[in-house]
């Protein structure tokens, strides 16, 4: 299996990437949830798909529990898991108070590590690696170009929509991807 994408041209005569091709992410139209992501685990594991579903559910309180503490929350494998708000901005700082945040949302910053992608040998005669940061959960991810209009792009915010028909969207560049804070 891959993850799929559309090719898209940017249509925004506003921006400096106006008639650049990008690569868009697609995604099916079915979600994976608890339930069948409990039966791969199980497959995967020696634990069984109820003990799973049940710890899955309880995940979403306690992380509830940790934010209202005001704590980051880290799994391994996966990455950190913050609370992040948007506020008014007011002009004296007394008038500044949680009355002025206005949206409030979980931030996700995928956990990564240091790949070594080649060494250079210096004049001194030490060796220094090249390597790349690769997020955790992608690195292995295959890509695939698919024509399947039936899946579903995601816009700059997450919004899903319908895949264009003739690559005919203000496609950017950014894969149609999540803001991770990173």
């Amino acid at each position: 299996m891959s993850q799929k994408y559309i090719k898209t041209q940017n249509k925004n005569n506003q921006s400096a990437a106006y008639g650049k091709y990008y690569a868009q992410a697609v995604y099916d139209t079915k979600f994976i949830e608890t339930e069948e992501l409990a039966s791969f685990i199980q497959t995967q594991a020696s634990v069984k798909k109820s003990d799973i579903i049940a710890v899955l559910q309880e995940l979403g309180e306690a992380m509830k529990h940790f934010f209202e503490l005001g704590q980051k929350i880290h799994l391994n494998g996966i990455g950190i898991f913050k609370v992040g708000f948007s506020a008014i901005g007011v002009v004296k700082k007394e008038d500044c108070s949680a009355a002025t945040i206005t949206t409030r949302r979980v931030l996700f910053q995928p956990e990564t590590e240091r790949v070594v992608v080649g060494q250079e040998k210096k004049a001194d005669g030490s060796i220094k690696q090249k390597y790349v940061i690769a997020k955790t959960l992608v690195k292995d991810v295959v890509f695939e170009e698919t024509h399947d209009n039936t899946m579903n792009v995601e816009d700059e915010e997450g919004e899903e929509t319908t895949a264009p028909s003739g690559g005919d969207n203000n496609g950017g560049g950014n894969g149609g991807g999540f803001d991770t804070g990173s």
